[in-house]
């Protein structure tokens, strides 16, 4: 991976929830290497605490938190920490999700299944955002980013995440309407097939999907840092409101049917 060489967040304090690994971690470094001074939340302490002792060996600043961001109080108390610790807060990143197995048969989902991954997935940045926005408000170039999902536009399965990840992308609609005004810029990126720990064990399932997407491979956790890099920051400047996928052109190509119809 090319080093980057960008300060594009000097003197910027970030709160990242979910960082411990994958998406979150990816991000927390990215833009911790650009500058800033990144809270590392997850509600896995350890998890946390190694991702913001790796970003320090690196030469960067970050400290961690546990966070549970269906918590409110746990929310409330690590915005509050993290403008103690850096004295400001000028971004969040939202990227903590549920992600339930479907039932065989929609009739058969449980409600607990369905009101813990809405309540994580929509309700958790909700609670962040609430919390955060005085702070970012107050910092005079404040952004929220959020990470949501292909699955929150079309049909990937996964009936409660999916249904939590649209919501995501109303919410950022409506909430860049109302902090914009104030000087709070709040956009989305949506992330097509990830390979994370999520996929552990699962190369053949992931080589499938590959051959679905147009650019012939699927993401990496640094693919999705890059983009919340470049919302968070001042080259998007006069970007809200959006979703931007990052999907290899999954959502906008049908590849599946072409290859369908190309057969003899």
């Amino acid at each position: 991976m090319t080093p980057v060489t960008s300060a594009r967040f000097d003197g910027h304090s970030i709160l990242i929830t979910a960082a411990g690994q994958g998406i979150g971690a990816a991000t927390a470094r990215r833009l911790a290497a650009e500058g800033a001074s990144v809270l590392v939340t997850d509600l896995d302490a350890k998890r946390a605490s190694d991702t913001a002792a790796a970003i320090r060996e690196a030469g960067g600043t970050a400290a961690s938190l546990a966070c549970d961001v269906a918590d409110r109080t746990a929310v409330e108390e690590a915005v509050a920490y993290a403008v103690e610790t850096f004295g400001r807060l000028d971004v969040l990143v939202n990227n903590a999700y549920a992600a339930s197995e479907d039932a065989e048969l929609f009739e058969d989902e449980p409600d607990e299944s369905w009101e813990r991954d809405l309540d994580i997935t929509l309700s958790g940045p909700f609670r962040c955002a609430r919390a955060a926005l005085p702070h970012l408000v107050a910092s005079g170039r404040g952004a929220i980013v959020t990470i949501g999902s292909v699955n929150g536009e079309q049909d990937f399965g996964g009936h409660a995440y999916s249904a939590a990840k649209a919501g995501l992308a109303s919410l950022t609609r409506t909430l860049a309407g109302h902090a914009g005004p104030r000087g709070v810029r709040v956009n989305l990126v949506a992330p097509g097939t990830i390979r994370t720990d999520a996929w552990a064990g699962r190369d053949a399932e992931l080589a499938r999907a590959a051959a679905l997407y147009p650019l012939g491979r699927v993401g990496t956790p640094e693919d999705i840092a890059s983009a919340v890099a470049f919302l968070a920051s001042s080259d998007a400047a006069w970007i809200t409101g959006t979703t931007l996928r990052v999907d290899g052109g999954i959502v906008a190509v049908n590849t599946g049917f072409r290859q369908a119809m190309a057969q003899p």
